[in-house]
């Protein structure tokens, strides 16, 4: 996959975000009359573009009849060895930039939990954007094999 695109009210709040998360901005641009940038991070490419007069986005998570995209999701599992952890230093970044008004706080959608995915035990948390939208971050623990 090249890339995931998103759509945010604000660019400039956006990159903050994202920057927070770990991406870098690799290339800004335009596409019409509004701005854009790819970004890298977390093992892939993101795009931004910036909405001229946006609405809020629907609500993915907490709506269960909402159709469509639904979130984008980030393995950790070479990253960190404790998804709670993880998270905990992530919301201290938020934190840290928060107070100095360079973002809001972090908004967890989903403590860390665990989840039997098939034979494979994952830790499993969600976070909203700048925007809201879901992003899941998650880490393979154990592989159980059926004998």
């Amino acid at each position: 996959m090249h890339h995931a695109s998103i759509r945010t009210a604000d660019i400039y709040r956006a990159i903050a975000f994202y920057e927070l998360l770990g991406f870098q901005v690799c290339e800004r641009f335009t596409a019409g009359i509004t701005l854009a940038c790819w970004m890298e991070g977390l093992g892939g490419r993101i795009e931004l573009l910036q909405v001229p007069q946006p609405r809020p986005a629907a609500d993915a998570f907490e709506d269960e009849h909402y159709t469509g995209y639904y979130h984008l999701s980030f393995d950790l599992t070479d990253r960190t060895d404790d998804l709670p952890d993880w998270l905990d230093q992530l919301k201290a970044r938020f934190a840290q930039a928060a107070e100095a008004g360079q973002a809001e706080p972090l908004k967890i959608l989903l403590e860390p939990t665990q989840q039997m995915i098939g034979e494979h035990v994952y830790e499993v948390t969600f976070i909203a954007d700048s925007d809201g939208l879901p992003l899941e971050f998650l880490r393979m623990m154990a592989t159980l094999k059926n004998h």
